[in-house]
């Protein structure tokens, strides 16, 4: 595979880089992300004008709904567990195949930066509760309270009925993922999450697992997933994209492929699973089980929501 790559100014971006591949003109960055996170997108956008780095920009993309108050699923504002602590896990993954994750982590506004201060600054890929805690304040981090009053409230009217069983709800955005090709055309992801709303306490979904949550190889493309996360878990999906992309599906049947794996072992009528994929060309897919997941798109600084097909029209 031959690359040419140059410069070209934009008036979104100083510098945008447009490489050949098997004879297709690929403009880069672009930068993807589950669900109406237009501001996650534009963050993202924004440190690439900066560092033109992907690992930079995915983190700051999810940095956006953490601390979100009014994001009930995502790190500051999130819903808490059935015992009413807030708890959060995230996970972030470079083009060099370096990764870092963090389960279980409370008090912590921004989960996905201490899951990259895992990667870089430790020999290990996870660190979950009290651990994870610990190094995050000897890494600087700031000890907050994040169960704002919305949430607090939710939670209490949740209990007044509820037999402490976590209800799923299809409708609900529980999570952000977001890939990233930035202007080498060099591949990331991360994903960030507080869970699905009054689980158990001590439940960990998918969202800090590398391979469930998100999955990159510089090599192919990367993947991301959103939705309930004991089913990505049970089948690898953004791994098994990857290595679908690997064995040449383009990432749309890629995606379809991983949404079907699930859909022909499990009762999927009662949950939402969506992903999303990305490959080295620049060729993105999303698909999902439920109708209604929805994805946005950043390019040439023009940042885009479009709905995703599914498997239940």
């Amino acid at each position: 595979m031959q690359r040419r790559t140059f410069l070209k100014q934009t008036t979104a971006l100083t510098a945008l880089s447009t490489v050949q591949i098997n004879a297709q003109t690929v403009d880069f960055p672009i930068v993807l992300s589950t669900w109406k996170n237009e501001k996650a997108n534009d963050a993202a956008w924004e440190s690439l004008k900066k560092t033109g780095r992907a690992l930079d920009a995915v983190e700051a993309g999810a940095r956006i709904p953490e601390a979100d108050p009014n994001d009930t699923s995502v790190g500051y504002g999130g819903f808490p567990d059935r015992d009413g602590i807030v708890t959060l896990d995230a996970c972030i993954m470079d083009e060099k195949g370096n990764a870092g994750s963090v389960t279980f982590l409370q008090n912590i506004m921004h989960p996905i930066s201490v899951a990259r201060a895992v990667m870089e600054k430790t020999p290990h890929v996870m660190l979950s509760g009290e651990g994870a805690l610990q190094f995050a304040l000897s890494q600087g981090f700031k000890k907050e309270n994040l169960l704002t009053e919305k949430a607090k409230k939710a939670w209490e009217e949740w209990k007044k009925t509820s037999k402490y069983e976590p209800k799923i709800n299809i409708e609900r955005h529980d999570t952000i993922g977001l890939l990233a090709l930035g202007n080498k055309g060099e591949i990331s992801g991360a994903c960030t999450t507080s869970g699905l709303a009054f689980k158990m306490h001590g439940r960990v979904g998918d969202s800090p697992v590398i391979g469930a949550a998100v999955f990159c190889d510089d090599e192919v493309g990367g993947a991301c997933a959103t939705g309930l996360g004991e089913f990505v878990l049970k089948t690898l999906g953004s791994f098994l994209i990857v290595e679908l992309m690997r064995n040449g599906k383009n990432p749309q049947q890629a995606c379809e492929e991983a949404i079907m794996r699930i859909v022909k072992r499990y009762n999927y009528k009662e949950f939402q699973i969506g992903y999303l994929a990305l490959n080295k060309k620049g060729e993105y897919g999303a698909y999902s089980i439920q109708s209604g997941f929805s994805y946005t798109l950043t390019e040439k600084g023009v940042t885009k929501v479009f709905e995703a097909k599914s498997y239940m029209k």
